[in-house]
């Protein structure tokens, strides 16, 4: 969740920042004076859409630092550590990754994988994590972590983040244009867009923004199901995570950074918003899964 969470807040922050930078530099000039120019509001839309989701990925490892107070383990301190250090360099030398950053955090029972390279990723385990797992628990979450990095699940998530950006700001301003021109129709007085075409624009891309984070959401879920079979794979066995997830279902999850807090939707409307399948579904999975 954490590490989805992270994506997202940034990837926001950044479309905000560039929307700002492309008013300021006066490069959004997809309305004329005859009308909605298609071919620029596309070109808008891709530069606002992957530009966002791009700069996200690229940032993703120090902005996950940051926000979670991440310890990157340098030199381990303690045979914990040691241990910790080694299980990863253990699963990332199998999955033919190479060595990702190692860190704790602290907090109540939590982990994620980030970073935009196989190469050079992190790995961080909370606290909590380490305290309330037994180990082969622990090398199971951490086995999952590495199963996202090998998968490219973060490069993934920037494709359909980028996808679903565009969407978005291509098909509400269109929209909006329409609306607009509809409402000042007759009116041979008025030049350029009018109040219905910003006030429609702005509702458009939160709604629309709100059916975009359900299908990122939904390919989320998806490759938590891959992650899953990839930590069993890189064990030979399913039972470790099978177990860590029956334990991480009678957890209380570790909580989110207040600025990410918004984005930790569980339960009633979180079924469609979460990004992480209920757990009883994820043991089921693997259960059924083929090795």
């Amino acid at each position: 969740m954490k590490r989805i969470a992270l994506f997202i807040m940034t990837n926001l922050a950044v479309v905000v920042v560039l929307g700002i930078v492309a008013n300021l530099l006066g490069v959004n000039r997809y309305l004329t004076a005859n009308g909605l120019d298609l071919g620029a509001l596309l070109g808008f839309a891709l530069i606002m859409g992957f530009g966002g989701a791009i700069i996200s990925l690229l940032i993703s490892k120090p902005v996950a630092k940051w926000s979670a107070g991440v310890r990157v383990i340098n030199q381990p301190q303690n045979v914990d550590e040691a241990w910790i250090v080694e299980t990863v360099r253990k699963f990332a030398d199998k999955a033919g990754i190479g060595m990702p950053e190692v860190g704790i955090f602290e907090g109540a029972p939590n982990a994620f994988a980030t970073g935009a390279f196989k190469n050079s990723a992190l790995v961080a385990v909370s606290t909590g994590l380490l305290q309330g797992m037994t180990r082969e628990e622990v090398e199971a979450v951490i086995g999952h972590e590495i199963a996202h990095i090998a998968n490219g699940d973060m490069v993934t998530m920037t494709l359909i983040q980028g996808v679903m950006n565009t969407f978005v700001v291509f098909l509400s301003r269109v929209i909006a244009y329409a609306i607009d021109s509809f409402l000042r129709k007759g009116d041979a007085r008025s030049s350029g867009p009018g109040i219905g075409y910003m006030v429609t624009t702005i509702v458009l891309d939160i709604l629309l923004g709100f059916v975009a984070a359900m299908i990122v959401a939904w390919f989320s879920r998806q490759r938590e199901f891959r992650a899953d079979a990839g930590a069993a794979q890189l064990m030979n066995r399913k039972q470790p995570m099978i177990n860590a997830l029956a334990r991480l279902g009678g957890m209380t999850p570790g909580e989110l950074p207040k600025s990410m807090a918004a984005f930790g939707i569980a339960g009633g409307i979180g079924k469609w918003f979460s990004t992480h399948p209920p757990i009883e579904e994820r043991i089921a999975a693997l259960q059924n899964a083929q090795l």
